[in-house]
């Protein structure tokens, strides 16, 4: 795809950044210099207001956020959006939550971008997962219990329960599961059927790194039912495996607040 852009005027810069997992004090130094200086933030549903309050204060903010089944902005929209404000000579902000290309569509924009030769830069954030399983005291590896961590995707409403079950359902691993709430209890069916021990613990940890998070812990048998049970609501992270019972010894954050 190529473009022009408008009377002449060269193209701002298109920055996909990475806000991290909520706590404003996880932004980076990069990021928090670029919102600081940006003529527009085009931000997601799961950045913290926190966060938003680095960026300039005559800033235009634009919300594109996604919800389950309810998209402000549908994604192919987004990518020309970024186009069109760098076309007018604006510096643009991407905000996500946690990393942009950790499950957070990063690439797509990007490769928009270089379609259209528009000049952009990534600026790498704390991903959810880090985030939710340092704040939880959760260590993702763990020379007892881990030795290989799996960053997937829970989001199978529309294509089915296509991932590789075999592969995720062995022990001496930990599983982070994004997007993954509303499918966990197909998830703990086809790990269980696929050979993880019912009893592999398990977690789910939502609003992570946030003042109210909230951690619960029970078995990939279990899980399910207890989420149920606490009426726990998207957004939230799934984490499996045997570093979760350590979650009691190592909780720091719920003990500090």
């Amino acid at each position: 795809m190529e473009t022009s852009t408008l009377n002449n005027t060269p193209p701002g810069t298109v920055y996909l950044v990475g806000g991290g997992p909520g706590d404003p004090e996880l932004l980076t130094l990069k990021a928090a210099r670029l919102l600081a200086a940006a003529d527009v933030v085009v931000y997601d549903n799961l950045v913290s207001a926190a966060v938003l309050a680095h960026a300039r204060a005559d800033a235009e903010h634009i919300y594109v956020g996604k919800k389950a089944g309810n998209h402000a902005l549908p994604q192919l929209d987004i990518n020309k959006l970024l186009v069109t404000l760098a076309l007018q000579g604006k510096q643009v902000v991407r905000l996500k939550g946690g990393d942009p290309y950790i499950f957070g569509r990063g690439g797509e924009e990007a490769e928009t971008l270089r379609a259209a030769n528009i000049p952009f830069e990534v600026v790498p954030g704390v991903t959810s997962a880090a985030g939710a399983a340092a704040y939880a005291g959760i260590p993702l590896t763990h020379r007892e219990h881990a030795q290989s961590c799996f960053f997937v995707t829970g989001h199978l409403k529309d294509e089915g329960c296509k991932l590789d079950w075999p592969t995720l359902a062995r022990p001496g691993q930990t599983l982070v599961i994004y997007m993954g709430l509303t499918s966990l209890p197909d998830i703990s069916r086809e790990l269980i059927a696929h050979g993880m021990d019912p009893a592999t613990p398990a977690a789910c940890v939502r609003r992570a790194t946030l003042p109210d998070q909230q951690t619960l812990t029970g078995t990939i048998a279990t899980l399910p039912q207890i989420v149920i049970d606490a009426g726990i609501k998207p957004p939230a992270l799934l984490i499996i495996g045997g570093v979760v019972a350590l979650h009691h010894k190592l909780d720091w954050f719920s003990e500090r607040t």
